[in-house]
């Protein structure tokens, strides 16, 4: 939903009914994730995407019936189905899709929710997407963590038990359906609840005021990174030299990221790029990231006799084995990049191959599943 919501804002502010239709769990090779939304909007157009092209038209003509009827859908798309070539979803990939009618009335809390998306506030909605008692259909909870819940699905027993997933979720960012008995048992079925994370943004911690940083920075906050740009050499670390970051800091790099340990703002979805490639920076500041106790990706710019050289110094301030294991140097996949933009696709391949368990080989090389759990 987040890329949607300024549309969806505009035309719930102006007393307007709106489909909306949102990728709620996905099976196989799916084109987009679950959390994807599209939009019919009542000037007629589509806004947003739930399959990346194949099934919008499908998805489309049933907004415009949800819109009218007021009824929520919750409707599959897949290679299995009879009418698979007719809506378009030849990949082999799978879609469970929910329709719903978004206006003032069945979601006065959607300009608050925009609210703490814009200001970077962690939040989550929970919907029930399926329950035997059709009354159960659409209703949904906002959770801010460590408040109670604003609105309730039905009881106060699956409040607390969706409360307690979500939180979950919203500490790893993850949007998903949750199955539940029909009054919130962890054991049963019949209740299904999809949860939006809305987690403010991964960090992307970049390290070295140099031409190749401001291409990774461009590349971070594209993959939808909260980027920093550090350097300890305010000639260089300039907001006019990294206007894509999202903030540029002068300061000592290991005495940063010392600071950024110790407000608790690193988490295991944190990318840290080190491209500095001089001692004096980098072995303090790989002493520091190595030994955090959980982040996605640390990875260190520079040559293989750079990087025996750094791993050397590294030993003798008393980093184990098992810690250097965590480091990728020197950093990247292996795509042969040699300009600052190449390698910075170079660096985010091996990121969200990392994130997803990919292996960096050719997909045509290969065979079996495209995308990964």
């Amino acid at each position: 939903m987040r890329e949607v919501m300024p549309e969806l804002l505009e035309w719930w502010r102006a007393g307007e009914e709106i489909g909306v239709g949102t990728v709620v769990a996905t099976f196989q090779s799916a084109p987009r994730p679950a959390g994807a939304s599209m939009l019919v909007g009542p000037d007629e157009t589509a806004v947003g995407s739930v399959s990346g092209g194949c099934v919008e038209g499908a998805v489309y003509e049933l907004g415009r019936e949800v819109v009218a009827s007021g009824a929520p859908v919750l409707t599959r798309y897949g290679i299995s189905d009879d009418d698979a070539f007719a809506v378009g979803l030849t990949c082999g990939g799978i879609l469970d899709v929910y329709v719903e009618k978004v206006s003032r009335e069945t979601f006065p809390e959607l300009e608050d929710l925009a609210a703490d998306l814009e200001a970077g506030v962690a939040v989550a909605v929970a919907t029930v997407i399926e329950h035997p008692d059709p009354a159960w259909l659409g209703r949904r909870v906002i959770i801010h963590p460590g408040e109670p819940v604003t609105g309730s699905l039905g009881s106060p027993r699956a409040d607390d038990a969706v409360h307690d997933d979500a939180m979950g979720l919203l500490a790893s960012g993850t949007n998903a359906t949750l199955t539940y008995g029909p009054d919130g048992e962890r054991r049963g079925e019949g209740m299904r609840v999809f949860v939006w994370a809305f987690a403010p943004k991964p960090l992307m911690l970049v390290f070295g005021a140099i031409d190749f940083a401001a291409a990774v920075a461009r590349v971070g906050s594209f993959l939808g990174y909260h980027v920093t740009v550090c350097d300890a050499r305010p000639v260089f670390a300039t907001n006019t030299r990294f206007p894509e970051a999202d903030e540029v800091v002068v300061e000592w790099p290991h005495r940063f990221l010392e600071k950024q340990r110790d407000s608790g703002a690193i988490d295991g979805r944190t990318v840290i790029a080190v491209l500095t490639h001089d001692p004096k920076f980098d072995v303090p500041l790989l002493e520091v990231a190595l030994r955090l106790p959980e982040v996605a990706y640390i990875g260190a710019m520079g040559s293989r006799r750079t990087h025996e050289d750094r791993e050397a110094r590294l030993r003798e301030v008393g980093v184990t084995d098992a810690e250097l294991a965590r480091l990728s140097s020197p950093i990247g996949l292996d795509l042969g990049a040699r300009t600052p933009e190449e390698t910075a696709i170079s660096i985010a391949a091996e990121i969200i191959a990392g994130r997803w368990g990919g292996s960096g080989n050719r997909l045509a090389a290969g065979a079996g599943r495209i995308h990964h759990d």
